[in-house]
């Protein structure tokens, strides 16, 4: 009897343990299908509350897919666009120095061209339906962009949300296998 309640309760105890394991392994997963090895290999990987899930040792830091967003939108993103997303996710200002690099090999969300909290489809707000992988750009000073194409009809990259403290350009790639 005791040898069976010490099973037992190895098993209940162990179990949480395990799916927390299962969940941050599957976290770092989801978020090292963001980008090539060659920056995901040292990335420091992190779910969306900052939690660390891995440490890294260069300038990347990798996020798994977003939980609530329709979907499979998990980001590796340089520090400039950690500035970026912060001040996204938070609508806060935020100021960025210099050029900097976001990949997104997975796809991302559905999600307007123009406006930046679009939750879904409007007569002009140019939906984008069919998240392709990217790469994304972001620039100190909005008035470099000026001349590129602003919407993907194109073919080649295009600026997203013109107008707005979240401009960038979108870089489409062909599906990237890992």
């Amino acid at each position: 009897m005791r040898r069976a309640t010490l099973i037992l309760t190895a098993l209940v105890f162990a179990l949480p343990i395990s799916g927390i394991a299962q969940d941050k392994e599957a976290k770092i997963a989801s978020a090292l299908s963001a980008a090539p090895a060659s920056i995901t290999e040292g990335a420091t990987v992190k779910d969306w509350d900052q939690t660390v899930l891995r440490e890294g040792t260069n300038d990347w830091t990798c996020l798994p897919d977003m939980p609530d967003s329709p979907g499979n939108d998990p980001m590796c993103l340089d520090e400039p666009w950690l500035k970026w997303a912060h001040g996204f996710l938070n609508k806060t200002d935020f100021e960025i120095d210099r050029i900097g690099f976001g990949y997104m090999l997975a796809g991302g969300s559905p999600e307007s061209n123009v406006d930046p909290f679009a939750e879904g489809p409007t007569a002009d707000n140019e939906w984008l339906a069919e998240p392709v992988p990217h790469v994304m750009m972001i620039v100190p000073d909005e008035a470099m962009l000026e001349g590129l194409p602003t919407t993907p009809e194109g073919g080649g990259p295009w600026v997203m949300w013109r107008g707005t403290p979240y401009v960038h350009v979108m870089i489409p790639l062909p599906e990237y296998k890992m």
